[in-house]
This record gives structure tokens, C-alpha cells and sequence, in this order.
């Protein structure tokens, strides 16, 4: 089996490839389980050391656009593509083109070069919760379920909606075999901040750990909803596995999330790392990040996602737990228990 993960060299993306290539084999869209073969990473920069020693492991360095115009972004014996290739949050507001670039045209350049090889690929496209706004027009109901209706209230969130749309067009027409999945906030995300409106959830954790300030910009009651990098990889993996029939509909599936405040998160981060870690958070406002990130959804009822067999992480405390222990270098507080 040949893999293409846009996006590969990413930290999401990168976890994603190690964790197919220590699994071996893949039981794609619910058939009898194959090899590995070849994993293609796609992005911007190289991979990683690790990945690069892999003999499975092959690079397409660059802009997306510019790959697939060239033929090395799409090798023709493709079995299944994650598209996780993405402008974040905060650049789509900061940059519209940009996102339009990266996120919308990218996604509807990528699907056509899937149908153009006429074998009908499986392709699972990472959208985000982001598809759900709250506005005074039309408030979000206090749960979010299968059935919510999108609406989107910033940029990032309209283009991961329209590529769920694009996504189900191609897949009802017989191009590839689509699998849209919405991807909560994933924390604790590992090395430096990104441009994402919802970087802090990660930075007020990752930073205090290191022996450095973080700020959070919301109010310390704000909910959100969570999911670990571990949790959010199997939900990847998961998408590719099912058979059509255990899919079912071509909308996009929910993955589960843990709902949690900004306070509880600090609370957790104490009993990990005790006060001098909490004592590192400045809880500064940011009436431009705040308003993005408080449009969200902070409470899911994932219930297609659990007739898939996924659950929400059980605590968060266990997600710094197993941040701190998968990134030991990074960590310079003491960790408790």
C-alpha cells in the first residue's frame, strides 16, 4: 500500500506517518489488511531525521500546488491520501488569500488530480470544529451533534467547510472515496507556536513546563474542546480503516473531545508540575483571539465517531502526562507521581 500524507512533515503529520510505519500494515476502508509500502510526505520542508532513515518514508518538498502541478505530489499508485496540508486560524483571518490558497484551492487542485488517476483512492480530509460558529443571528445549540448545521464565522472555518463539501461531491460522483474529519484543538502540541488562534491552548501548558512564560487570552472560565495528539491520530487512522458501510454518510464525522476550561487546565498543569508552573501564566486578554476562539463549539456528542470505536480522552492531566513523557528534553519543571 502507497500513502500520502500533504502536510507530512508537520507535527500532526509526522506522528501520523510514525505511527502507520510502527503499525506495518493498513486495513483500508474495512478490506484485508496490506503492507506498507511507501509512505509519500508532502510539504514545505524535509522530514524529520527519524522519518527520514525509514526506507518507506519518500519526500516531496514544497508548495502543494506546485507539486501536484509537477506530478510529484500525487505518485500514481496512491491508495490513500490524508490531506492535512493547512493554513491555520489566525493566518486565514490575518491573510484571506492565503487561506484561499492553501486551504481552498489546494483541496479542490488535489481532488482533481485523485480523479484524474482513475483508481478511486480513499482520501481522509483533516476539517476542524471550526465549521461551527456561534453568532447573535443564529446561536450554537449548548451540544454540538452529527446533525448540527455548519456555521462557520471566520475564514479558516468557511474553507474546511467548503472542502467537506468538495469532499462529499467527489465522493458521491466516484472520484475518491471521501472521509471528512472535524479535528478538535489538539493539545499538547510539541516544539514552537504556530499562527493558530487556538496555539495558546498548547502554549500555556508546553512553555510553563519548559521553564518559560505563557499567556492566556481569554477569560479563565472559557470551555473548549480537546483532544490529545494520540487521540487525534487514531480518529485519522480510524477514518482510512472503515469500511463504507460502518462510514456511512458522506457529511464529515465529529471526533470525540474532552470539554475542559482554561482554569481546569491550568488546575491540571499544577498537580503535573506544581505551582511554579502555574505561577509562569500570564492571563492577559485578547479581545481578537478570544472572540475566535469563544465562537467555538466547546461540547460534542461524537456519536458516529463512537460507533466507530472512539472515545474523548479520560482526563487531561493524562494528556500533560503523556506530553511531558514523550518530550523529555523539553520539560525542565519537575514532573509529580
Amino acid at each position: 500500500m502507497n500513502i500520502l500524507i500533504t502536510g507530512g512533515c508537520g507535527f500532526l503529520g509526522a506522528r501520523l506517518a510514525r505511527t502507520l510505519l510502527q503499525q506495518g500494515s493498513l486495513s483500508l476502508a474495512g478490506a484485508a489488511p496490506r503492507a506498507i509500502n511507501r509512505i509519500t510526505l508532502a510539504d514545505r520542508v524535509a522530514p524529520p531525521e527519524d522519518l527520514r532513515a525509514d526506507p518507506r518514508i519518500a519526500s516531496a518538498e514544497g508548495d502543494l500546488l506546485e507539486l501536484i502541478a509537477s506530478g510529484q505530489g500525487l505518485p500514481a499508485d496512491t491508495d490513500l491520501v490524508f490531506h492535512l496540508a493547512a493554513a491555520v486560524s489566525g493566518e486565514c483571518e490575518a491573510d484571506f488569500d492565503l487561506g484561499m490558497r492553501s486551504n481552498l484551492e489546494a483541496t479542490q487542485v488535489l481532488l482533481q488530480a485523485c480523479r484524474a488517476l482513475g483508481s478511486k483512492p480513499v482520501l481522509v480530509f483533516s476539517s476542524s470544529v471550526a465549521v461551527f460558529g456561534d453568532s447573535p443571528e443564529q446561536p450554537l445549540p449548548p451540544v454540538i451533534t452529527d446533525t448540527t448545521l455548519p456555521t462557520p464565522q471566520n475564514s479558516y472555518g468557511i474553507q474546511k467547510f467548503i472542502g467537506e463539501q468538495l469532499v462529499a461531491d467527489c465522493t458521491r460522483k466516484g472520484f475518491v472515496r471521501g472521509r471528512s474529519v472535524r479535528l478538535m484543538t489538539v493539545s499538547v502540541r510539541p516544539g514552537r507556536p504556530n499562527a493558530a488562534a487556538s496555539s495558546f491552548l498548547s502554549g500555556m501548558l508546553r512553555e510553563p513546563l519548559a521553564g518559560q512564560r505563557a499567556t492566556c487570552p481569554v477569560p479563565p472560565d472559557t470551555a473548549v474542546a480537546l483532544s490529545s495528539p494520540g487521540n487525534t491520530v487514531a480518529g485519522l487512522i480510524r477514518a482510512a480503516t472503515a469500511s463504507d458501510g460502518e462510514w456511512g454518510a458522506r457529511t464529515a464525522v465529529n471526533l470525540p473531545a474532552l470539554t475542559i476550561t482554561v482554569r481546569e487546565m491550568a488546575q491540571a498543569l499544577e498537580r503535573v508540575a506544581g505551582p511554579a508552573a502555574t505561577a509562569l501564566i500570564a492571563w492577559q486578554p485578547d479581545a481578537q483571539i478570544a472572540k475566535i476562539v469563544t465562537s467555538w463549539p466547546s461540547r460534542i456528542q461524537a456519536t458516529r465517531a463512537k460507533g466507530l470505536g472512539l472515545e474523548a480522552d479520560a482526563s487531561f492531566e493524562a494528556i500533560i502526562r503523556a506530553y511531558a513523557q514523550e518530550n523529555p528534553d523539553a520539560v525542565k519543571l519537575e514532573v509529580r507521581g
